[in-house]
């Protein structure tokens, strides 16, 4: 049974995506209310009935808030977080510390495997951002027909990539990928030079260009044709345009690598989207050369106060 990604929002103003397999659904980060965050899902034809876990990737306020995660608490359904997330969540509500006295609060570490679920395993890869312990994943699903994992990526807020994180992302057949400014419009924007100097910087956001350059090397690492799927995630709504995340990846998508291009917007959700069973477009049988060594070796065995940094 494939993998589905759906994502409700992204950007400044919340951040949720949704991940289904085997009748197991998880949302990434909650940055919506319970009542918006069930709109979102029943116009994807899900509910809060087929969420049964929340995974965060770290705690600026448009990724997280207080009253779903008091809704959590009522669905009795887990949170998972770093154990350096515990104390911004306590410091902005009440919500998280009835979450702990309920035995709803999960702890996932750096490099080390998460099994969700028998049909998700979940590996957190930490990013480089000024929101406190910040982590992307690598999702790994059930084997497709030859044996290997559906697998999905999931890499917004960072500032920059290292070797080490390309080579984890290698060989997932969907990439969900911060696309968040165009560095001319940011510096255009009339924003503050302390705001600017911090969104470009190695711990603010991705640029167009850098996300190219990320997706790029993914595509050296991974096998022929194995990613089919790009999800652009984080668009600025003041600092890019659609049309200019697009353009960004024209020479990368084409042939041959034929990929299927989403950008997340953040007032409606996107397509729900199959994970290596074929999606909106097939994927044909996959050939030619493994992932290197390296690469596999990363692979997976109320009212809320506004929080410095998210404005992106």
């Amino acid at each position: 049974m494939p993998l589905r990604f759906t994502v409700l929002a992204s950007g400044s103003a919340g951040n949720a995506s949704l991940l289904e397999a085997d009748g197991f659904g998880v949302l990434i980060d909650i940055g919506l209310g319970p009542r918006l965050l069930a709109s979102r899902l029943a116009a994807v034809g899900a509910s809060w009935s087929r969420v049964h876990a929340v995974l965060l990737t770290h705690t600026h306020s448009d990724h997280w808030n207080e009253r779903t995660l008091a809704y959590l608490q009522r669905l009795r359904v887990p949170l998972y977080c770093h154990p350096n997330h515990h104390g911004p969540l306590s410091a902005y509500g009440t919500a998280f510390a009835g979450l702990c006295t309920h035995q709803l609060v999960r702890e996932y570490q750096p490099h080390q495997e998460l099994v969700l679920h028998r049909a998700v395993r979940c590996l957190p890869l930490p990013l480089p951002h000024d929101g406190g312990a910040t982590f992307g994943f690598r999702f790994e699903g059930p084997g497709d027909f030859y044996g290997e994992p559906r697998a999905l990526g999931y890499v917004a807020d960072l500032g920059s990539w290292t070797a080490e994180l390309a080579g984890a992302l290698a060989d997932v057949d969907l990439l969900a990928l911060e696309f968040n400014h165009d560095v001319d419009l940011e510096y255009a924007s009339g924003r503050s030079a302390r705001l600017i100097a911090r969104v470009l910087g190695d711990h603010g956001h991705l640029s167009n260009a850098q996300a190219v350059t990320l997706l790029e090397e993914v595509l050296r690492l991974s096998s022929p044709g194995r990613l089919r799927q790009l999800v652009q995630l984080h668009l600025s709504r003041d600092c890019n345009r659609p049309e200019l995340a697009a353009e960004a990846t024209r020479h990368v998508t084409g042939e041959p690598h034929g990929l299927e291009v989403h950008t997340a917007r953040q007032h409606a959700p996107g397509p729900s989207l199959v994970v290596g069973g074929g999606g909106q477009s097939g994927r044909a049988p996959r050939r030619g050369r493994r992932r290197p060594p390296a690469a596999r070796s990363a692979a997976i065995p109320v009212s809320q106060p506004w929080l410095p940094g998210v404005e992106g």
